[in-house]
């Protein structure tokens, strides 16, 4: 069975998401006589295939293709590309969310326990000579009887709780007002209000959405709250951290971060930040990078094979799920 699938996106990012193997399953559940949607005429396609690069879906691209029943895209976030004009055609849309966050959390956790061991500070300050007897007695070092928090019980933040319970002696927080805490607690970790959380955790990790209501939400009274020695790391959004608040803090040496995420992103040459040693800034890399995105392909492959089989969608993503998530 096949159906008409056209892809909309970058050729640059097409390249990359489909190798042979991947371009030969494409081929075989699609009938349209061109895979690329600017490619001559379109209004026979069904299904539209989008990641990064592809246009935004408003009413005028939509009015070109009235047979459109589903988008399914190959990347994280619908949000700019979907419009008020999709919504009410009744249009399915499918994200590859949940494979992009596998890296997410695997950068993440990573963070997480290189922090435990301040090893990007060290990394940053290559010339400060220190010694192994010189660190082993300070409390600042190590793992055991840690406390980390987790601020969103997103996707990534719940594979990141997966991962930290291989940890031995680490007690998991997480701050998220809209989680069951039933839930939380069944995955190994323990609601409570973000107020409550920050002057318990040795490692605060955002995973909030960047929403209006989030800009901002960790600022300068909640760093304030952190214990000294604490690390925040940032792999969700920039908006959400005042990193103006955050360079005071990081200045006068109370506080680390690791930052996969900004606002501006990337950071000015000059920022401050950039000259911390105890400020570790990668170039928004967690995400589905390289062979990474392959994981991306399949997922929305998955969800076109079963649009033509008329199987039911694992990875819907409806109007409202965009009020809470980025």
């Amino acid at each position: 069975m096949t159906a008409v699938v056209r892809s909309a996106m970058s050729p640059e990012v097409f390249e990359l998401l489909f190798d042979a193997s991947r371009l030969r399953r494409l081929r075989s559940l699609s009938s349209a006589p061109s895979l690329q949607l600017d490619d001559g005429p379109i209004g026979d396609t069904e299904i539209l295939l989008t990641s990064w690069g592809a246009p935004r879906l408003d009413a005028a691209l939509l009015a070109r293709m009235p047979r459109l029943r589903a988008v399914a895209h190959a990347a994280g976030s619908v949000q700019w590309l979907v419009s008020d004009a999709l919504w009410d055609r009744g249009i399915q849309v499918t994200s590859a969310a949940d494979a992009n966050a596998i890296p997410v959390a695997e950068y993440t956790f990573a963070s997480i326990v290189l922090s435990f061991k301040r090893a990007f500070v060290h990394m940053r300050n290559p010339a400060e000579v220190v010694g192994w007897s010189d660190l082993i007695a300070s409390p600042q070092y190590g793992s055991v009887g840690r406390t980390v928090g987790i601020v969103g019980f997103s996707r990534i933040g719940r594979r990141v709780v997966r991962m930290l319970r291989n940890l031995d002696d680490v007690r998991i927080l997480v701050a998220d007002p809209f989680i069951d805490p039933e839930v939380v607690a069944a995955a190994g970790a323990t609601v409570v209000p973000l107020a409550e959380m920050l002057g318990q955790v040795d490692v605060l990790s955002l995973h909030a959405p960047a929403l209006p209501e989030t800009r901002h939400m960790i600022g300068r009274g909640e760093l304030a709250a952190l214990r000294d020695g604490a690390t925040v790391i940032n792999t969700a959004r920039g908006w959400i951290l005042d990193h103006e608040a955050l360079l005071d803090e990081c200045a006068s040496g109370r506080l680390d971060a690791v930052l996969d995420v900004t606002e501006p992103d990337p950071l000015p040459p000059d920022s401050p930040l950039r000259r911390l040693a105890n400020v570790a800034l990668t170039p928004h890399i967690a995400g589905s990078m390289g062979t990474e995105v392959r994981r991306l392909a399949d997922s929305a492959l998955d969800d076109v094979e079963t649009l033509v089989r008329g199987g039911r969608l694992a990875h819907v993503i409806a109007r409202q799920d965009l009020e809470l998530s980025a």
